[in-house]
């Protein structure tokens, strides 16, 4: 392990591990859960998940006391994890009923968690919308309807929670539902864009009988943006002031470097990348104003306006930090051709080499991940200035090279994935002494092995190995160093 900064972290400074609902609980048909997108999308389009699905995962609803353990053993102060929304109301709606099992199941989850001394911190939606709810009204695409289910959804989470969760997180990555583009995950745009993951809507992929991606992404991107506004504007007006809590959002997002940095072209177009991606939701969550105007200029009248009273509910969300997702950067080139009614990255090429054929950082084991820390810095540093809100990571982590072949002894021994969580803790590191970026904490992605969406059971995330067979849980050399990393870094308690 490399030589790692000067102590930075506060003491007080939050670490832990992600995961989501759909992803590791499985019991997907037990105790009353209704189904979710993902549940239908994963058996009636089986190519598109390579043939996996949710149905019993990690089974961390049977087993959750062994995964808190593995929480323990490793260190984490916090705990990163998502309610699934058909588990508490089974059919979605603002007038539906809630299920007593789901309010137990997490109640049990978030007491174990805080007998441990670790802190729970949820996220109301990671991409799992109740099928009810697109079945009655097209989910998403019902920018009133889903705003309002959305908003009492999290007042059911805020009511029977809040009282030991103090940390919320409304939404996981909303771009990637939206749209989805290359093998990236993002709820707007792989959902309603290219249709690679549920519900898979799209009128430019073979596969999908139902879609418009010029339109439909960005009308699922202003429905979470205001579920998101109400969420917000509930917890503040009715929770806040007896759960002293805080809330916020977690957005994914590269760092876009120009492909010739010589090219003033090749410098605009990484900043547009940036607006399309990040732009589109934290302008108006955090800045509380309209979309970039470089999307505006693209999509014209495909992008939905903000009415008056939209804009007074944007004013009134104070959101209280930024969640950030980041995994990897890229090259961006501008693009001479006009942007088609389907482009949603801003009249660009993404590009993993430079103009000198340099690459953007070291292969990992998705060939759209590479370790780039000196360009996790920047975004950091980015983000920090146009936003000024204190930023968590909450999820950072890949898959080590060749890792979805190897046995479970050839997996454990990870010395890429160490190699990246220590490149980019000195990052953060950096980004906080020199940079002047607030950085409060760090989740891992994530604590284990688990089904990773399209790419189904393959790429190996976790820093616990997960046996898909037997469920056996082994820990891998990563998950007991960090806590070493972290230790290294933390100032003590009363040091300046």
């Amino acid at each position: 392990m490399a030589q790692s900064m000067p102590a930075a972290l506060p003491y007080d400074f939050e670490w832990g591990f992600s995961t989501a609902a759909y992803q590791i609980e499985g019991a997907v048909a037990e105790d009353s859960r209704g189904k979710s997108i993902w549940d239908t999308f994963c058996h009636l389009e089986p190519s598109r998940t390579k043939g996996a699905n949710g149905d019993v995962a990690c089974d961390h609803y049977h087993r959750y006391e062994e995964d808190l353990e593995l929480l323990t053993r490793y260190g984490a102060k916090a705990y990163r994890f998502s309610i699934s929304w058909s588990r508490i109301i089974p059919l979605g709606g603002r007038d539906d009923p809630v299920n007593p099992a789901g309010i137990d199941f997490y109640s049990g989850l978030i007491d174990a968690l805080v007998q441990r001394g670790i802190t729970p911190w949820v996220t109301l939606y990671h991409w799992d919308l109740p099928q009810a709810l697109h079945d009655r009204y097209g989910g998403w695409l019902d920018v009133d309807e889903s705003q309002r289910d959305f908003e009492r959804y999290a007042r059911v989470c805020f009511e029977r929670f809040g009282d030991q969760v103090q940390d919320w997180i409304t939404l996981n990555e909303p771009w990637i539902q939206s749209i989805f583009a290359t093998n990236r995950s993002c709820c707007c745009v792989k959902g309603y864009a290219t249709g690679g993951y549920a519900p898979g809507r799209s009128s430019t992929n073979e596969q999908c009988a139902e879609g418009n991606s010029a339109t439909e992404p960005w009308i699922v991107g202003k429905a979470q943006i205001m579920s998101h506004t109400r969420a917000v504007i509930a917890y503040n007006q009715d929770f806040r002031q007896k759960q002293k809590g805080r809330i916020g959002i977690s957005l994914n997002g590269d760092f876009y470097e120009p492909w010739d940095s010589a090219d003033d072209r090749d410098h605009a177009a990484a900043e547009r990348r940036m607006e399309f991606h990040i732009g589109w939701f934290a302008n108006p969550i955090f800045l509380k104003k309209d979309y970039p105007s470089c999307m505006r200029e693209q999509l014209g009248d495909r992008l939905p306006e903000f009415t008056d009273a939209d804009l007074a509910m944007l004013r009134a969300a104070e959101t209280d930090f930024y969640g950030m997702n980041y995994y990897t950067s890229q090259f961006a080139r501008h693009r001479d051709s006009p942007a088609s009614e389907t482009d949603f990255v801003g009249n660009v090429e993404e590009l993993q080499l430079n103009k000198s054929d340099t690459p953007v950082g070291e292969e990992s084991g998705l060939g759209w991940l590479r370790s780039c820390p000196g360009l996790f810095r920047k975004h950091l540093a980015r983000v920090y200035r146009l936003y000024a809100k204190p930023i968590y990571i909450t999820e950072n982590g890949c898959p080590c090279p060749g890792e979805d072949r190897m046995t479970r002894d050839e997996a454990i021994d990870d010395p890429f994935r160490i190699r990246y969580f220590d490149s980019h803790l000195d990052a953060i590191c950096q980004s906080m002494q020199e940079d002047g970026s607030e950085i409060k904490g760090y989740f891992a992605w994530a604590l284990l092995d688990n089904l990773e969406w399209s790419d189904g059971y393959g790429p190996r995330f976790g820093v616990t190995f997960t046996d898909f067979n037997t469920l056996e849980r082994t820990p891998k050399k990563s998950a007991l160093l960090l806590k070493n990393m972290f230790a290294e870094r933390q100032c003590t308690k009363g040091a300046a």
